[in-house]
């Protein structure tokens, strides 16, 4: 692997968000609508909370830079959203990504995002390791939480990668993150970022708002870096879980392109 590279890359992409400041819509969970609203705007993108179906379409047709489809409180309303934003996202040529919560613990959920998948494949999966084995027909985690490691995963996502021409980036304490042929392993992060509600789901819309400006697979990259750089930022100031959610947001608005590509640890 070319880590110089990768690191150049990185910077790039930051740039271009904040340059481009592309609108993310997101059909998320009720839960962590705000911060993921927040973190958008701290990261340099925008956000639409547009999920209904009557809007959903032509949201990300007409409107979206990307599209963020997470499945974490569904009702049967907010899924038809979620088919008709993606494929419409695909049809304009427009970047999705797909947030499996909870893929393989409950039957009805993980059944509608593989057909959503299946349908019209999303530019970048993005799960802990148990959401993604649970993709595959394993049995999820507790939850949202994942009770596997991201080497657990690697190979579930490889093949993953390679059935829907995608990226699939496993989140975990070293990310894992493949196109189907390269492996990119990121080091950087802090233990706090899994005592805050909400972080995980908003760094699926960080990606889709990197996936408009950059290649997915950089996209990965980078959404995963800029939080997890700005995440060590926040711990080493934080008193507590409430501290550091406001500190993340103010270390992600205050990480700049070059700071990300040399503190980025990238295997």
């Amino acid at each position: 692997m070319n880590v110089d590279f990768h690191s150049s890359a990185l910077a790039e992409s930051i740039t271009a968000l904040r340059e481009r400041n592309p609108l993310v819509q997101c059909l998320t969970n009720h839960v962590v609508m705000n911060f993921t609203a927040n973190v958008l705007y701290a990261v340099g993108a925008s956000p639409a909370m547009c999920d209904n179906p009557e809007e959903a379409a032509g949201f990300a047709t007409q409107v979206a830079s990307g599209v963020l489809v997470n499945n974490g409180t569904p009702s049967s309303e907010q899924i038809q959203g979620m088919y008709l934003a993606s494929a419409a996202a695909v049809a304009a040529g427009k970047p999705w990504v797909l947030d499996p919560v909870a893929a393989g613990g409950l039957p009805w959920r993980t059944a509608e995002v593989k057909k959503m998948m299946d349908a019209n494949p999303a530019t970048i999966l993005r799960g802990n390791a148990s959401e993604i084995l649970g993709f595959l027909g394993g049995t999820s985690g507790r939850g949202v939480e994942a009770t596997d490691s991201t080497t657990d995963a690697v190979d579930a996502a490889h093949e993953l990668a390679r059935r829907y021409h995608c990226v699939v980036a496993v989140s975990g304490p070293v990310d894992m993150i493949t196109d189907g042929d390269e492996l990119v392993k990121l080091s950087n992060g802090s233990a706090m970022l899994t005592q805050v509600t909400g972080v995980g789901c908003a760094l699926g819309a960080v990606m889709a708002g990197y996936a408009a400006v950059t290649s997915p697979l950089n996209a990965a990259i980078a959404a995963t870096s800029h939080m997890n750089i700005a995440a060590e930022d926040a711990a080493s100031v934080a008193r507590g879980s409430g501290s550091f959610a406001v500190e993340l947001l103010d270390a992600l608005a205050r990480l700049s392109a070059e700071q990300a590509a040399d503190r980025v640890k990238i295997s």
